[in-house]
């Protein structure tokens, strides 16, 4: 193959994002990409497809790939201009040549767009960038069919859970009372006294040690780490930013400062599902957080423990299958990750 030295200026030209705060979005089909990936949607787009999007502030290093009209926050930078090249090439070599920046750079908290024109990259002619793309792509495409299938995973696993907690239309139902507006037996409760949430602990990216355990934030994952803080299954609630956002974690994991975690003695799939249900709000004036005590005092609707054991055997299989398939995909983004750099410097022909 060949290939030729140039500056990362002379494959793309980056912007930088738009502003679209919050309150004047309008729920819609149009993605909104900041710099860690799809965080919204809008009924407009500000930019047509395809598009190749990386952070230029908080998560840095990330590069998403869009091909469907979207909106770029002012978070990120987005290319506007592909000069002739394959635009999946272009984030192949963008991914590649920001995880050397940035392990370069990480005191630096944010990316100038200027100084990435100026990095010094090595590319190749469009016909052998498409053959490239289409080693690389095989493993995202695969990527990315799993992660459709993990998200019908939920959703069905979702629908169950507000049929039978939220329609009451749970197994044996006709035989049950409805007295106060909820099933005999049932309670209404403090979601303090289903449920403690326990303050993660911080862990700053600069002191992670990359390893087996998932780092969570309000965001979700944010990184890997060589240690655990909690043992899993754990549930963990965003504290700081997203707030309120509930994620599951089946394995042992690091839930950092900005989120809660529930410990796995009190976790089940019942409580990762009804969590969404009670109302968790910003309680904080300036930057977005919820407090633990205001959470804790939120009710939630509590089911017969029978019923509650029943629903946790029933949807067992589903979270089963969510978990391998996310094991799954991290192998396929590992051996993905091995292959980028020997293709973009040519190691590898093709």
């Amino acid at each position: 193959m060949s290939w030729r030295a140039c500056t990362l200026g002379d494959v793309i030209k980056l912007q930088r994002g738009h502003d679209l705060p919050e309150r004047v979005r309008v729920d819609g089909p149009v993605p909104v990409v900041s710099s860690s990936g799809i965080t919204g949607r809008h009924n407009v787009p500000r930019v047509d497809p395809p598009g190749v999007i990386t952070g230029r502030y908080g998560t840095i290093g990330e590069v998403f790939f869009v091909d469907e009209p979207y909106w770029p926050l002012n978070t990120a930078l987005y290319v506007v201009d592909f000069k002739g090249n394959d635009p999946r090439f272009a984030a192949y070599l963008l991914r590649n040549t920001l995880k050397n920046y940035k392990s370069e750079k990480a005191a630096v908290p944010g990316v100038d767009r200027n100084v990435l024109h100026l990095l010094k990259v090595r590319t190749a002619e469009r016909r052998e960038q498409e053959q490239v793309v289409s080693i690389l792509s095989a493993y995202d495409d695969l990527i990315e069919n799993n992660r459709r299938r993990i998200v019908l995973l939920e959703e069905a696993a979702r629908m169950l859970y507000r049929e039978w907690f939220v329609y009451f239309r749970f197994p044996g139902h006709e035989h049950v009372k409805i007295i106060d507006g909820i099933p005999e037996g049932w309670e209404r409760l403090k979601v303090g006294d289903v449920a403690q949430l326990a303050y993660g602990k911080a862990l700053k990216e600069e002191t992670r040690v990359e390893g087996l355990y998932p780092v969570y934030g309000s965001s979700g994952i944010v990184g890997t780490h060589h240690a655990a803080l909690v043992v899993g299954p754990a549930i963990v609630v965003g504290r700081k930013g997203n707030v309120g956002s509930v994620y599951w974690s089946t394995s042992d994991c690091w839930p950092i400062d900005t989120a809660y975690f529930i410990p796995s003695a009190q976790a089940d799939f019942w409580l990762y599902l009804a969590l969404p249900h009670v109302g968790f709000q910003n309680t904080d004036g300036g930057v977005p957080g919820l407090n633990r005590d205001f959470a804790h005092s939120r009710k939630i609707t509590k089911p017969t423990e029978r019923l509650r054991r029943f629903f946790n055997e029933t949807v067992e299989p589903m979270f089963g299958q969510r978990e391998t398939l996310l094991r799954y995909n991290r192998k396929l983004g590992q051996v993905r990750d091995l292959l980028l750099p020997r293709l973009m410097n040519g190691e590898i022909a093709v």
